[in-house]
């Protein structure tokens, strides 16, 4: 089993415990996360109708109904939003939730999507889990319409440069992987995360690699003591 299959095997196992998990974790913080980048993607892309969302590594469909919900706030009419996620595990749960959706057995780095369909592509806490990420970047430019927006929110790996860096690290690499293991009664899934991000990529390689793509990095910020980060991105 490759290193992939053996991250989509993990995600099918925890699948049924994963919202409750991730809510405990992030102490429901992660709601204002998702809240707030679907909120400045709206901002930036500034159109009343948007043909369609693509949200990569869906999971069970946490984003598409943040996606949703804030179109409904802004009176954006949002008419078509598709998941796409390799586990099958988790998209079942997601299709109990949101059965008006579409929903898409895939890989980030090879969808079976047309050329310039797409006006958004979203990607949270899914990017690290991706082995085959620069391939993903350049099938995201290709799935994109032009000016259309990447948005990527993850768990980046921080410099350590102040004790709140450090305290981060301590709750992410401590803390979390027990309650979760807890909650989902697998700690290899969660511990699984700490390491994900200790080998990922600093917030400046990822828009480095983004740029390499045709993606031009337009608006990045940290959140929650440098805990979760912001890209988002636009096709050039």
């Amino acid at each position: 089993m490759g290193k992939q299959e053996k991250i989509v095997s993990m995600f099918n196992d925890i699948s049924g415990k994963y919202d409750i998990a991730n809510r405990v974790i992030s102490m429901g913080i992660d709601k204002s996360w998702r809240n707030k980048a679907c909120k400045l993607a709206f901002d930036f892309y500034n159109q009343k109708t948007v043909e369609k969302i693509v949200d990569v590594a869906c999971g069970t469909g946490d984003m598409i109904t943040f996606w949703q919900k804030v179109a409904k706030e802004n009176n954006i009419q949002l008419q078509n939003i598709i998941g796409v996620d390799p586990s099958v595990g988790m998209m079942d749960v997601a299709k109990k939730k949101l059965p008006e959706v579409e929903f898409i057995e895939a890989g980030a780095a090879s969808m079976p999507l047309e050329n310039s369909s797409a006006d958004i592509i979203s990607i949270s806490y899914g990017i690290r889990n991706v082995v085959q990420r620069q391939e993903a970047f350049h099938e995201f430019a290709r799935v994109l319409k032009q000016n259309g927006l990447v948005v990527i929110s993850e768990f980046t790996k921080n410099e350590k440069n102040s004790p709140i860096d450090y305290l981060t690290d301590f709750y992410i690499n401590k803390i979390l992987p027990t309650l979760g293991g807890i909650i989902t009664k697998n700690k290899e899934a969660y511990t699984y995360l700490p390491n994900s991000i200790d080998e990922f990529l600093t917030t400046t390689n990822l828009c480095k690699e983004l740029k390499e793509a045709g993606l031009e990095p337009i608006y990045t910020k940290a959140f929650s003591m440098n805990i979760s980060t912001l890209i988002i991105a636009r096709k050039i």
